[in-house]
Protein backbone atom coordinates (compact mmCIF):
# COMPACT_ATOMS: atom_id res chain seq x y z
CA UNK A 1 0.00 0.00 0.00
CA UNK A 2 1.00 3.50 -1.10
CA UNK A 3 0.69 6.86 0.57
CA UNK A 4 2.48 10.06 -0.61
CA UNK A 5 4.34 12.23 1.53
CA UNK A 6 8.24 12.90 0.22
CA UNK A 7 11.52 13.53 1.39
CA UNK A 8 13.23 10.97 3.65
CA UNK A 9 16.64 10.13 2.86
CA UNK A 10 17.20 6.88 3.07
CA UNK A 11 17.98 4.93 -0.22
CA UNK A 12 16.07 1.76 -1.16
CA UNK A 13 17.49 -1.06 -3.38
CA UNK A 14 17.32 -1.46 -6.46
CA UNK A 15 14.89 -4.36 -5.94
CA UNK A 16 13.46 -6.98 -8.59
CA UNK A 17 11.84 -5.92 -11.69
CA UNK A 18 8.38 -6.55 -13.11
CA UNK A 19 5.12 -5.26 -11.48
CA UNK A 20 6.31 -5.16 -8.09
CA UNK A 21 9.82 -3.48 -6.88
CA UNK A 22 10.56 -4.83 -3.33
CA UNK A 23 12.38 -3.11 -0.63
CA UNK A 24 13.88 -4.57 2.12
CA UNK A 25 14.45 -2.19 5.38
CA UNK A 26 17.25 -2.15 8.16
CA UNK A 27 15.49 -4.09 10.17
CA UNK A 28 14.85 -6.72 7.53
CA UNK A 29 11.67 -6.25 6.78
CA UNK A 30 10.30 -6.22 2.98
CA UNK A 31 7.69 -4.16 1.53
CA UNK A 32 6.37 -3.85 -1.57
CA UNK A 33 4.89 -1.27 -3.20
CA UNK A 34 3.42 -1.09 -7.32
CA UNK A 35 5.65 0.36 -9.65
CA UNK A 36 4.53 -0.79 -13.06
CA UNK A 37 1.20 1.91 -13.65
CA UNK A 38 0.54 0.28 -17.17
CA UNK A 39 -2.23 -2.24 -15.41
CA UNK A 40 -2.96 0.31 -13.32
CA UNK A 41 -3.67 -1.85 -10.59
CA UNK A 42 -2.99 0.31 -7.38
CA UNK A 43 -5.66 1.89 -5.46
CA UNK A 44 -5.53 5.53 -4.47
CA UNK A 45 -7.10 7.43 -1.75
CA UNK A 46 -7.65 10.94 -2.29
CA UNK A 47 -8.24 12.81 1.29
CA UNK A 48 -9.88 15.68 0.97
CA UNK A 49 -12.54 16.31 -2.26
CA UNK A 50 -11.81 20.24 -3.00
CA UNK A 51 -10.98 22.12 -5.85
CA UNK A 52 -7.46 20.25 -5.53
CA UNK A 53 -8.09 17.11 -4.42
CA UNK A 54 -11.43 16.29 -6.64
CA UNK A 55 -9.99 16.82 -9.57
CA UNK A 56 -7.20 14.79 -8.82
CA UNK A 57 -9.69 12.21 -8.06
CA UNK A 58 -11.43 12.34 -11.12
CA UNK A 59 -8.17 12.39 -13.04
CA UNK A 60 -6.78 8.65 -11.68
CA UNK A 61 -10.61 7.49 -12.14
CA UNK A 62 -10.45 8.37 -15.69
CA UNK A 63 -6.94 6.92 -16.07
CA UNK A 64 -8.44 3.31 -14.85
CA UNK A 65 -7.69 3.25 -11.24
CA UNK A 66 -10.06 2.94 -8.71
CA UNK A 67 -10.05 5.83 -6.53
CA UNK A 68 -11.53 6.35 -2.87
CA UNK A 69 -12.42 9.64 -2.60
CA UNK A 70 -12.61 10.72 0.86
CA UNK A 71 -14.05 13.63 3.06
CA UNK A 72 -15.38 15.05 6.38
CA UNK A 73 -17.92 17.11 4.78
CA UNK A 74 -21.15 14.99 4.73
CA UNK A 75 -22.93 17.46 2.33
CA UNK A 76 -19.97 17.34 -0.12
CA UNK A 77 -19.78 13.78 0.01
CA UNK A 78 -23.60 13.09 -0.30
CA UNK A 79 -23.46 15.43 -3.55
CA UNK A 80 -20.70 13.90 -5.25
CA UNK A 81 -22.64 10.75 -4.39
CA UNK A 82 -25.56 12.05 -6.48
CA UNK A 83 -22.94 12.76 -9.22
CA UNK A 84 -22.98 16.39 -8.98
CA UNK A 85 -19.29 18.51 -9.58
CA UNK A 86 -19.32 20.47 -5.75
CA UNK A 87 -16.31 22.82 -7.28
CA UNK A 88 -18.05 24.35 -10.84
CA UNK A 89 -14.63 22.93 -12.30
CA UNK A 90 -15.84 19.68 -13.61
CA UNK A 91 -18.77 18.93 -15.78
CA UNK A 92 -21.54 16.30 -13.46
CA UNK A 93 -20.20 13.25 -16.22
CA UNK A 94 -17.02 13.29 -14.30
CA UNK A 95 -18.06 13.28 -11.07
CA UNK A 96 -19.92 10.11 -12.18
CA UNK A 97 -17.26 8.01 -14.53
CA UNK A 98 -14.53 5.86 -13.62
CA UNK A 99 -14.18 3.58 -10.87
CA UNK A 100 -14.64 6.40 -7.95
CA UNK A 101 -16.17 5.79 -4.83
CA UNK A 102 -16.99 9.06 -2.48
CA UNK A 103 -17.49 8.73 0.79
CA UNK A 104 -16.74 9.94 4.55
CA UNK A 105 -15.94 6.02 6.11
CA UNK A 106 -12.36 6.36 6.96
CA UNK A 107 -12.09 3.18 7.36
CA UNK A 108 -11.73 2.49 3.64
CA UNK A 109 -7.76 4.29 3.65
CA UNK A 110 -7.49 1.06 4.55
CA UNK A 111 -7.88 -0.62 0.76
CA UNK A 112 -5.16 1.84 -0.49
CA UNK A 113 -1.93 1.79 -2.23
CA UNK A 114 -1.39 5.78 -2.36
CA UNK A 115 -2.61 8.24 -0.06
CA UNK A 116 -2.84 11.62 -1.25
CA UNK A 117 -3.85 14.83 1.23
CA UNK A 118 -4.97 17.38 -0.78
CA UNK A 119 -6.51 19.28 2.13
CA UNK A 120 -6.74 23.27 2.76
CA UNK A 121 -4.13 25.18 4.42
CA UNK A 122 -4.40 28.62 5.19
CA UNK A 123 -3.16 31.05 7.41
CA UNK A 124 -4.30 32.46 11.39
CA UNK A 125 -4.93 35.87 12.49
CA UNK A 126 -1.45 36.48 12.81
CA UNK A 127 -0.50 35.41 8.71
CA UNK A 128 1.28 32.29 10.65
CA UNK A 129 0.59 28.91 8.73
CA UNK A 130 -2.24 26.74 9.86
CA UNK A 131 -1.55 23.26 9.74
CA UNK A 132 -4.31 21.87 11.60
CA UNK A 133 -6.11 20.53 8.42
CA UNK A 134 -2.71 18.97 7.70
CA UNK A 135 -2.30 17.46 10.84
CA UNK A 136 -6.17 15.90 11.29
CA UNK A 137 -5.61 14.13 8.18
CA UNK A 138 -2.41 12.76 8.99
CA UNK A 139 -3.90 11.25 12.12
CA UNK A 140 -6.72 9.93 10.14
CA UNK A 141 -4.81 8.46 7.52
CA UNK A 142 -1.76 7.31 10.03
CA UNK A 143 -4.69 5.30 12.02
CA UNK A 144 -6.30 3.59 8.81
CA UNK A 145 -3.34 3.22 6.78
CA UNK A 146 -1.95 -0.32 6.02
CA UNK A 147 1.97 -0.96 6.22
CA UNK A 148 3.50 -0.35 2.49
CA UNK A 149 1.18 2.57 1.95
CA UNK A 150 3.07 5.58 0.39
CA UNK A 151 1.46 8.87 1.81
CA UNK A 152 1.67 12.17 -0.63
CA UNK A 153 0.62 15.71 0.39
CA UNK A 154 -0.41 17.76 -2.23
CA UNK A 155 -1.43 20.87 0.01
CA UNK A 156 0.66 24.39 -0.07
CA UNK A 157 3.08 24.08 2.88
CA UNK A 158 6.34 25.87 4.19
CA UNK A 159 9.58 24.22 3.19
CA UNK A 160 10.23 21.20 6.16
CA UNK A 161 6.59 20.14 6.39
CA UNK A 162 6.36 17.24 4.94
CA UNK A 163 9.38 15.83 7.11
CA UNK A 164 8.89 18.01 10.39
CA UNK A 165 4.93 17.47 11.08
CA UNK A 166 3.48 15.30 8.35
CA UNK A 167 5.85 11.98 8.55
CA UNK A 168 5.60 12.19 12.45
CA UNK A 169 1.91 12.90 12.76
CA UNK A 170 1.49 9.80 10.67
CA UNK A 171 4.27 7.80 13.07
CA UNK A 172 2.35 8.53 15.59
CA UNK A 173 -0.88 7.54 14.27
CA UNK A 174 -0.07 4.76 12.80
CA UNK A 175 2.96 3.34 15.67
CA UNK A 176 4.63 2.59 11.74
CA UNK A 177 8.26 4.41 10.75
CA UNK A 178 8.65 6.46 7.83
CA UNK A 179 10.96 5.25 5.33
CA UNK A 180 10.63 1.53 6.66
CA UNK A 181 7.00 0.47 7.03
CA UNK A 182 5.39 3.53 4.81
CA UNK A 183 6.39 5.95 2.54
CA UNK A 184 6.09 9.59 1.93
CA UNK A 185 6.09 12.44 -0.78
CA UNK A 186 5.10 15.59 -1.55
CA UNK A 187 3.75 17.29 -5.15
CA UNK A 188 2.52 20.79 -4.93
CA UNK A 189 -1.04 21.17 -6.26
CA UNK A 190 -1.33 23.90 -9.11
CA UNK A 191 -4.77 23.71 -9.62
CA UNK A 192 -5.95 27.22 -11.69
CA UNK A 193 -9.93 27.19 -10.53
CA UNK A 194 -11.81 28.40 -13.94
CA UNK A 195 -8.93 27.82 -16.18
CA UNK A 196 -9.99 25.09 -18.68
CA UNK A 197 -6.27 25.19 -20.51
CA UNK A 198 -4.49 24.84 -17.67
CA UNK A 199 -6.09 21.48 -15.57
CA UNK A 200 -4.47 18.40 -13.92
CA UNK A 201 -3.12 17.07 -17.89
CA UNK A 202 -1.35 20.03 -18.82
CA UNK A 203 0.72 21.24 -15.98
CA UNK A 204 3.91 19.84 -15.38
CA UNK A 205 4.10 17.93 -11.80
CA UNK A 206 6.86 18.77 -9.59
CA UNK A 207 7.21 15.23 -7.55
CA UNK A 208 9.27 14.46 -4.80
CA UNK A 209 9.57 11.74 -2.01
CA UNK A 210 11.92 10.15 0.69
CA UNK A 211 13.81 8.36 -1.25
CA UNK A 212 14.93 7.32 -5.35
CA UNK A 213 13.28 4.08 -5.49
CA UNK A 214 9.78 5.96 -3.74
CA UNK A 215 10.75 8.87 -6.63
CA UNK A 216 10.47 7.05 -9.31
CA UNK A 217 7.42 5.14 -8.12
CA UNK A 218 5.46 8.56 -7.67
CA UNK A 219 6.97 9.65 -10.90
CA UNK A 220 5.64 7.16 -13.03
CA UNK A 221 2.28 7.23 -10.92
CA UNK A 222 2.16 10.88 -11.68
CA UNK A 223 3.18 10.40 -15.59
CA UNK A 224 0.17 8.17 -15.94
CA UNK A 225 -2.20 11.11 -15.62
CA UNK A 226 -0.43 14.22 -16.33
CA UNK A 227 0.77 14.67 -20.24
CA UNK A 228 2.65 17.66 -19.60
CA UNK A 229 5.66 15.28 -17.69
CA UNK A 230 6.64 15.36 -14.46
CA UNK A 231 9.42 17.31 -12.83
CA UNK A 232 11.31 15.12 -10.28
CA UNK A 233 12.75 17.28 -7.57
CA UNK A 234 16.20 16.57 -5.57
CA UNK A 235 14.59 16.86 -2.24
CA UNK A 236 11.09 17.26 -0.76
CA UNK A 237 11.89 20.88 1.10
CA UNK A 238 13.10 22.22 -2.67
CA UNK A 239 9.48 20.85 -3.95
CA UNK A 240 7.52 22.43 -0.73
CA UNK A 241 9.60 25.33 -1.53
CA UNK A 242 8.78 25.76 -5.41
CA UNK A 243 4.95 25.65 -4.82
CA UNK A 244 5.25 29.08 -2.54
CA UNK A 245 7.84 30.73 -4.71
CA UNK A 246 5.95 30.22 -7.39
CA UNK A 247 3.10 32.50 -6.35
CA UNK A 248 5.35 34.41 -4.16
CA UNK A 249 7.18 35.87 -7.70
CA UNK A 250 3.48 36.59 -8.74
CA UNK A 251 2.21 38.53 -5.72
CA UNK A 252 5.75 40.69 -5.95
CA UNK A 253 5.16 41.85 -9.42
CA UNK A 254 1.35 42.51 -9.10
CA UNK A 255 2.38 44.41 -6.04
CA UNK A 256 4.88 46.48 -7.99
CA UNK A 257 2.21 47.31 -10.43
CA UNK A 258 -0.41 48.40 -7.63
CA UNK A 259 1.89 50.09 -5.72
CA UNK A 260 2.81 52.07 -9.23
CA UNK A 261 -0.89 52.42 -10.11
CA UNK A 262 -1.48 54.52 -6.93
CA UNK A 263 1.49 56.49 -7.53
CA UNK A 264 0.46 57.50 -11.11
CA UNK A 265 -3.01 58.17 -9.74
CA UNK A 266 -1.44 60.88 -7.64
CA UNK A 267 0.19 62.28 -11.04
CA UNK A 268 -3.02 61.98 -12.66
CA UNK A 269 -1.61 60.04 -15.00
CA UNK A 270 -3.05 56.64 -16.46
CA UNK A 271 -1.56 53.64 -15.56
CA UNK A 272 -2.94 51.31 -17.87
CA UNK A 273 -1.61 53.52 -20.71
CA UNK A 274 1.63 53.54 -19.20
CA UNK A 275 1.56 49.65 -19.13
CA UNK A 276 0.59 49.24 -22.51
CA UNK A 277 3.39 51.79 -23.81
CA UNK A 278 5.98 50.15 -21.30
CA UNK A 279 5.00 46.31 -22.70
CA UNK A 280 5.88 47.35 -26.25
CA UNK A 281 9.57 46.29 -24.89
CA UNK A 282 10.09 42.75 -25.71
CA UNK A 283 11.38 41.71 -22.20
CA UNK A 284 8.48 43.68 -20.34
CA UNK A 285 6.39 41.63 -18.28
CA UNK A 286 2.62 42.13 -18.50
CA UNK A 287 0.94 42.55 -15.02
CA UNK A 288 -1.46 44.41 -14.25
CA UNK A 289 -3.12 45.71 -11.58
CA UNK A 290 -6.03 44.89 -9.09
CA UNK A 291 -7.29 42.76 -6.00
CA UNK A 292 -5.06 39.63 -5.12
CA UNK A 293 -7.78 37.25 -3.44
CA UNK A 294 -8.10 33.18 -3.89
CA UNK A 295 -5.87 30.76 -1.69
CA UNK A 296 -2.59 31.24 -2.89
CA UNK A 297 -1.21 34.81 -4.13
CA UNK A 298 -2.58 36.07 -0.58
CA UNK A 299 -1.07 32.88 1.43
CA UNK A 300 2.07 31.52 0.32
CA UNK A 301 4.29 34.14 0.44
CA UNK A 302 3.14 33.83 4.80
CA UNK A 303 4.67 30.25 4.61
CA UNK A 304 7.51 31.27 2.73
CA UNK A 305 8.71 33.82 5.21
CA UNK A 306 7.44 32.13 8.41
CA UNK A 307 10.55 29.41 7.89
CA UNK A 308 12.70 31.92 6.35
CA UNK A 309 12.55 33.70 9.73
CA UNK A 310 13.10 30.55 11.56
CA UNK A 311 16.24 30.25 10.34
CA UNK A 312 16.89 34.12 10.91
CA UNK A 313 16.32 35.76 7.44
CA UNK A 314 13.24 37.91 6.82
CA UNK A 315 12.38 37.87 3.39
CA UNK A 316 11.86 41.51 3.35
CA UNK A 317 10.87 42.78 -0.30
CA UNK A 318 8.21 39.50 0.04
CA UNK A 319 6.70 41.28 2.96
CA UNK A 320 6.62 44.51 1.55
CA UNK A 321 4.84 43.74 -1.50
CA UNK A 322 2.30 41.00 0.48
CA UNK A 323 1.47 45.07 2.26
CA UNK A 324 1.25 46.56 -0.74
CA UNK A 325 -1.61 44.22 -2.35
CA UNK A 326 -3.24 43.97 1.13
CA UNK A 327 -3.47 47.92 0.81
CA UNK A 328 -5.22 47.79 -2.40
CA UNK A 329 -8.99 47.42 -1.34
CA UNK A 330 -8.83 51.00 0.95
CA UNK A 331 -7.27 52.19 -2.55
CA UNK A 332 -9.99 50.88 -4.36
CA UNK A 333 -12.73 52.70 -1.95
CA UNK A 334 -10.64 55.46 -1.90
CA UNK A 335 -11.41 55.65 -5.70
CA UNK A 336 -14.90 55.31 -4.99
CA UNK A 337 -15.62 58.18 -2.60
CA UNK A 338 -13.42 60.29 -4.77
CA UNK A 339 -15.89 59.36 -7.99
CA UNK A 340 -19.11 59.75 -5.68
CA UNK A 341 -17.51 62.92 -4.42
CA UNK A 342 -17.13 64.39 -7.96
CA UNK A 343 -20.76 62.99 -8.58
CA UNK A 344 -21.90 65.03 -5.96
CA UNK A 345 -23.43 62.55 -4.29
CA UNK A 346 -23.51 62.23 -0.06
CA UNK A 347 -21.72 59.58 1.11
CA UNK A 348 -24.36 58.05 4.01
CA UNK A 349 -27.01 58.72 1.55
CA UNK A 350 -25.44 56.70 -1.59
CA UNK A 351 -25.97 53.42 -3.00
CA UNK A 352 -23.10 51.20 -4.47
CA UNK A 353 -23.38 48.09 -6.86
CA UNK A 354 -20.71 45.77 -6.59
CA UNK A 355 -20.41 43.31 -9.46
CA UNK A 356 -18.60 40.42 -9.01
CA UNK A 357 -18.08 38.91 -5.25
CA UNK A 358 -16.09 36.26 -6.01
CA UNK A 359 -12.15 36.24 -6.09
CA UNK A 360 -11.62 35.72 -9.77
CA UNK A 361 -13.78 35.34 -12.93
CA UNK A 362 -15.12 32.56 -14.39
CA UNK A 363 -15.05 31.13 -11.03
CA UNK A 364 -18.37 31.29 -7.52
CA UNK A 365 -15.86 31.23 -4.82
CA UNK A 366 -16.07 33.87 -2.59
CA UNK A 367 -13.65 32.31 0.08
CA UNK A 368 -10.74 34.42 0.45
CA UNK A 369 -12.15 37.29 -1.69
CA UNK A 370 -10.54 40.90 -1.19
CA UNK A 371 -13.90 42.43 -2.16
CA UNK A 372 -14.87 42.02 1.57
CA UNK A 373 -12.50 44.47 2.45
CA UNK A 374 -14.17 46.81 0.02
CA UNK A 375 -16.95 46.55 0.94
CA UNK A 376 -16.41 47.09 4.95
CA UNK A 377 -14.34 50.22 4.22
CA UNK A 378 -17.04 51.54 2.05
CA UNK A 379 -19.42 50.52 4.34
CA UNK A 380 -17.49 53.39 7.32
CA UNK A 381 -18.96 55.95 5.65
CA UNK A 382 -22.53 54.25 5.75
CA UNK A 383 -22.63 53.69 1.98
CA UNK A 384 -25.29 51.25 1.34
CA UNK A 385 -23.51 48.39 -0.52
CA UNK A 386 -25.66 45.59 -2.89
CA UNK A 387 -23.70 42.84 -4.59
CA UNK A 388 -24.27 40.85 -7.54
CA UNK A 389 -22.04 37.97 -8.97
CA UNK A 390 -23.51 35.69 -11.45
CA UNK A 391 -21.17 32.74 -9.93
CA UNK A 392 -21.46 32.74 -6.73
CA UNK A 393 -24.22 31.03 -3.78
CA UNK A 394 -26.27 34.19 -3.26
CA UNK A 395 -27.22 32.63 0.33
CA UNK A 396 -23.17 32.13 0.98
CA UNK A 397 -22.35 35.78 -0.58
CA UNK A 398 -25.06 37.36 2.06
CA UNK A 399 -23.77 35.83 5.52
CA UNK A 400 -20.33 36.30 4.05
CA UNK A 401 -20.66 39.44 2.91
CA UNK A 402 -23.59 41.11 5.29
CA UNK A 403 -24.97 43.01 2.27
CA UNK A 404 -27.80 42.64 0.07
CA UNK A 405 -27.36 40.09 -3.02
CA UNK A 406 -29.23 40.69 -6.23
CA UNK A 407 -30.57 37.43 -7.97
CA UNK A 408 -31.21 38.88 -10.68
CA UNK A 409 -28.65 42.12 -11.86
CA UNK A 410 -31.00 45.37 -11.95
CA UNK A 411 -29.39 48.85 -11.57
CA UNK A 412 -31.95 50.88 -10.83
CA UNK A 413 -31.47 53.44 -7.60
CA UNK A 414 -27.87 53.03 -7.61
CA UNK A 415 -25.23 55.88 -7.41
CA UNK A 416 -22.10 54.10 -8.49
CA UNK A 417 -21.06 50.53 -9.57
CA UNK A 418 -17.74 49.02 -8.76
CA UNK A 419 -16.70 46.60 -11.68
CA UNK A 420 -14.88 44.11 -9.16
CA UNK A 421 -14.54 40.98 -10.95
CA UNK A 422 -14.35 40.58 -14.27
CA UNK A 423 -16.51 38.24 -15.05
CA UNK A 424 -17.18 37.60 -18.74
CA UNK A 425 -21.31 38.30 -18.56
CA UNK A 426 -19.68 42.18 -17.40
CA UNK A 427 -17.62 42.67 -20.63
CA UNK A 428 -20.82 42.82 -22.48
CA UNK A 429 -22.97 45.60 -20.57
CA UNK A 430 -24.50 48.20 -22.57
CA UNK A 431 -23.18 51.02 -20.08
CA UNK A 432 -25.20 53.73 -21.82
CA UNK A 433 -28.42 51.57 -20.83
CA UNK A 434 -26.87 50.73 -17.18
CA UNK A 435 -25.57 54.62 -16.77
CA UNK A 436 -29.32 55.79 -17.94
CA UNK A 437 -30.83 53.03 -14.94
CA UNK A 438 -28.67 54.82 -12.20
CA UNK A 439 -29.01 58.36 -10.52
CA UNK A 440 -27.82 61.19 -11.72
CA UNK A 441 -24.39 61.28 -13.11
CA UNK A 442 -23.30 57.96 -11.99
CA UNK A 443 -19.51 56.85 -11.07
CA UNK A 444 -18.02 53.86 -12.43
CA UNK A 445 -15.36 52.28 -10.71
CA UNK A 446 -13.50 49.83 -12.84
CA UNK A 447 -10.97 48.00 -11.05
CA UNK A 448 -9.65 45.74 -13.85
CA UNK A 449 -10.17 47.65 -16.29
CA UNK A 450 -12.51 45.43 -18.08
CA UNK A 451 -14.89 48.39 -19.54
CA UNK A 452 -11.90 51.30 -20.19
CA UNK A 453 -12.37 54.82 -19.33
CA UNK A 454 -13.08 56.39 -23.00
CA UNK A 455 -16.29 53.70 -23.13
CA UNK A 456 -17.58 54.74 -19.88
CA UNK A 457 -17.32 58.85 -19.79
CA UNK A 458 -18.24 58.56 -23.25
CA UNK A 459 -21.70 56.58 -21.70
CA UNK A 460 -22.30 59.55 -18.92
CA UNK A 461 -20.45 57.64 -16.04
CA UNK A 462 -17.51 59.56 -13.59
CA UNK A 463 -14.94 56.93 -14.20
CA UNK A 464 -12.16 55.84 -11.88
CA UNK A 465 -9.66 52.78 -12.02
CA UNK A 466 -6.75 51.40 -10.90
Amino acid sequence: MTTIISDTEETADEGTSGQYAFETSDEGTTLEHPTDRSTREATICVVGLGYVGLPLAVGFAQSDYRVIGYDVDDVTVGRLQEGVDTTGDLPDEAIQDGDISYTTDATSIAEADYVIIAVPTPIDDDERPDLGYVESAAATVGSKMEPGTTVVLESTVYPGTTREVLAPALEDASGLTAGTDFFVGYSPERATPGDDEHGLADVVKVVSAQNEKVLEDLATLYESVVDAGVHPAPSIEVAEACKVVENAQRDLNIAFVNELSMALDNMDIDSRAVLEAAGTKWNFHDYRPGLVGGHCIPVDPYFFAYRSAREGFDPELMQTSRQVNESVPDHVAELTIKALNQSHKTLRESRVLVLGLAYKAGVGDIRSSKIDAVIDALQEYDIDIAGYDPFADGDAARESFGIEVQERLAFEGFDAVVLATPHAEFEQLDLESVARKLTDDPALIDVTGTVGEDAAVDAGFVYRGL
